[in-house]
């Protein structure tokens, strides 16, 4: 099988592998995946407020819902929760792996619910995967709803 430039570097120099803290309330952790068909995919996300001042477009994370703005002292501000960082490890063949990484680049800067709006054939057309490989797309797409429903349980509780 004749794999696509992009997903040989995303196997090659894979982006983003590793692991975040689970417990961390700002830690979404979504598992994709079965292990008796061998493929298996976890990827994380960590989800930061964003304030952007709508006076002089500053913009800055942090936990607390400031008031003003620490350039202009504007207090017309807009707040998002925004992931400022995005993990993965997968057991799985080159295109599962490249979907992974992909995915996890992807989503940085993505407010949660815009993770969402990912969809596998997207990564399809991304990478150029075969029809035999798709399911390899599906499993990223299926771990990042994983890993957003996961967050906003943490939100909620």
């Amino acid at each position: 099988m004749v794999y696509s430039d992009k997903v040989v570097d995303h196997f090659n120099n894979p982006r983003n592998i590793g692991s975040l803290d689970k417990n961390d309330p700002k830690v979404g952790t979504g598992i994709a995946g079965a292990p008796e068909c061998g493929d298996v995919m976890k990827l994380q996300i960590k989800v930061v407020r964003e304030h952007l001042c709508q006076d002089c477009q500053n913009s800055w994370l942090a936990e607390s819902q400031e008031a003003t703005c620490p350039r202009c002292n504007g207090n017309k501000i807009n707040i998002r929760d925004v992931i400022v960082d995005a993990k993965f490890k997968t057991f799985g063949c080159g295109s599962a792996i490249a979907s992974s990484s992909l995915a996890t680049e992807w989503l940085k800067g993505k407010t949660p619910d815009e993770a969402l709006e990912i969809k596998n054939t997207q990564i399809v057309n991304e990478l150029s995967l075969p029809p035999v490989k798709i399911h390899c797309s599906v499993l990223a797409e299926d771990a990042i709803r994983a890993a957003v429903k996961d967050f906003k349980k943490k939100q909620s509780e």
